[in-house]
C-alpha cells in the first residue's frame, strides 16, 4: 500500500539511494539515546528534507540554466 507510493516518489529524485540512507539513519537515530537531545534528529531531518526536494532535471536542460528558460 505505501511501498508503491514511496517507490514512485523516489523514482523522481536525483539521489534516491542517498535519500533512503539518510531517512533510515533518521529513523534509527530517533530510538538511540544521545547526550544532546534532538540536535542530531533535527539535522538529519533537515538533510532528509533537502535530499527529498532535489528533483531530476528535465531531459534536454543544460546545467546552469533554469528549467523553464528552454
Amino acid at each position: 500500500m505505501i511501498g508503491p507510493l514511496i517507490t514512485r516518489f523516489a523514482a523522481g529524485l536525483r539521489f534516491p539511494t542517498l535519500f533512503a540512507l539518510v531517512g533510515g539513519l533518521f529513523l534509527l537515530d530517533l530510538f538511540i539515546p544521545d547526550m544532546i537531545p534532538f540536535i542530531d534528529e533535527v539535522l538529519l531531518a533537515l538533510g532528509t528534507l533537502l535530499l527529498g526536494s532535489l528533483r531530476r532535471r528535465p531531459r534536454g536542460s543544460r546545467p546552469g540554466t533554469p528549467a523553464g528558460s528552454g
